[in-house]
């Protein structure tokens, strides 16, 4: 029951900002060359990272949909990054994480927390600090996960959920991003373009 009421939580939590607009479909990517503290020691940009495309994934270290649910019915977002990163990396296509949690630093979302998770999850691509929520306020991301994934001019291609998991009508799996990933990467156009992301709300300080 607690697992449930937890769940709930986490799926209408994610709406706390829906007075935030994501960035839409033809947008360019802003703060493109904002500058964050990654955990391999670098200060990294979306401009210095990207190649033929990009893909940033705001994430957790801590969201049971990042990191799985403790019942087991879901094993976690995070564990299809890697797979993720390979299929974009062989179509030349960059992935960034990006932790915005600001409010949650001392709570398991400090940069000593996203080292260590990085590590032990064996995350292949870099995985950067957002100060203060400022690029998520400037995508309108509103939860971990968000998914942006931009062509080489940092133009958004694909928004939303990494795939329908949590879509209650939903009668198959769909890989949406992936599916994102092979369509522009064999120049064809990509069929979903957007989907309602799912999960905990970023948690952002109060000003």
């Amino acid at each position: 029951m607690k697992s449930f009421l937890f769940l709930l939580f986490c799926i209408f939590s994610g709406l706390t900002f829906s007075q935030l607009t994501p960035l839409s479909i033809g947008k360019n990517a802003p703060m493109a060359d904002h500058r964050m503290p990654s955990t391999s020691d670098e200060i990294l940009s979306l401009n210095i990272v990207k190649q033929e495309g990009l893909i940033v994934i705001f994430t957790s270290n801590t969201c049971p949909f990042v990191v799985g649910f403790n019942d087991g019915t879901f094993d976690g977002w995070e564990n299809s990054y890697n797979s993720i990163y390979e299929k974009a990396r062989a179509n030349s296509i960059s992935v960034v994480l990006v932790n915005s949690n600001e409010a949650k630093r001392e709570g398991g979302e400090s940069m000593v927390d996203m080292t260590k998770r990085k590590s032990e999850k064996g995350f292949m691509m870099p995985y950067v600090l957002d100060k203060n929520s400022e690029l998520a306020n400037a995508f309108g991301a509103k939860t971990t996960p968000h998914v942006f994934f931009f062509d080489q001019n940092l133009k958004l291609i694909y928004t939303g959920s990494i795939d329908n998991s949590f879509e209650e009508k939903r009668k198959s799996e769909v890989p949406y991003l992936m599916n994102a990933i092979d369509s522009y990467s064999k120049g064809k156009k990509i069929k979903v373009k957007s989907s309602s992301p799912k999960g905990c709300s970023i948690k952002r300080t109060k000003n």
